[in-house]
């Protein structure tokens, strides 16, 4: 039924591609960070790395538990009829902020404005794991709620967008929490 193997095959970044959510899991040694994600945020770059572009959002749990050197898992599964499959990949996370020299080569691949983004992360794969997903329901894809890309365009219009990332963020340090 499932196995592990340490690098993605190229049935898995097909699979992964075809995926509208999918879910990052994190921890640095407290309590595991567990968050859904949709919208086109994940670029497989080779078969050990992943690119994950990073919207503003209410907290920053994600890059808090990367800075700290925790782990991150990203689960993918499929809803549809065709195939029954559940992908997890087990990775050590990267932060690329702004600052990074490759910030900009690596959001001209999502296509999306610079400002827009708070981070992007790179992810270097040591596990891939496959079940059945026999279990998984059943749902149909309608549409990517709007919501989030329409504050993030209301807010940089506003000029606004900068402050509220630096006002938002979930404290670096563990012991802050």
């Amino acid at each position: 039924m499932g196995s592990q193997y340490k690098k993605l095959k190229d049935i898995d970044i097909s699979f992964i591609k075809k995926q509208h959510i999918f879910y990052i899991a994190t921890s640095s040694g407290k309590e595991v960070n567990l968050s859904p994600k949709g919208y086109d945020s994940i670029r497989v770059l080779n078969s050990e790395t992943l690119l994950y572009l990073d919207y503003p959002g209410s907290a920053n749990r994600t890059g808090r538990d990367v800075e700290n050197g925790g782990e991150v898992t990203l689960l993918f599964n499929s809803f549809e009829y065709s195939e029954a499959k559940v992908l997890r990949i087990f990775a050590k996370g990267e932060i690329v902020d702004r600052e990074d020299e490759n910030f900009i080569q690596y959001i001209s691949s999502f296509g999306m404005p610079e400002h827009f983004i708070r981070q992007m992360f790179i992810f270097k794969i040591y596990a891939v794991e496959t079940s059945c997903g026999a279990s998984v329901p059943i749902m149909e894809f309608v549409e990517e709620r709007k919501e989030l890309r329409s504050w993030v365009k209301s807010m940089a219009r506003k000029n606004k967008l900068e402050e509220y990332i630096k006002e938002h963020e979930t404290p670096a340090n563990l012991e802050e929490i």
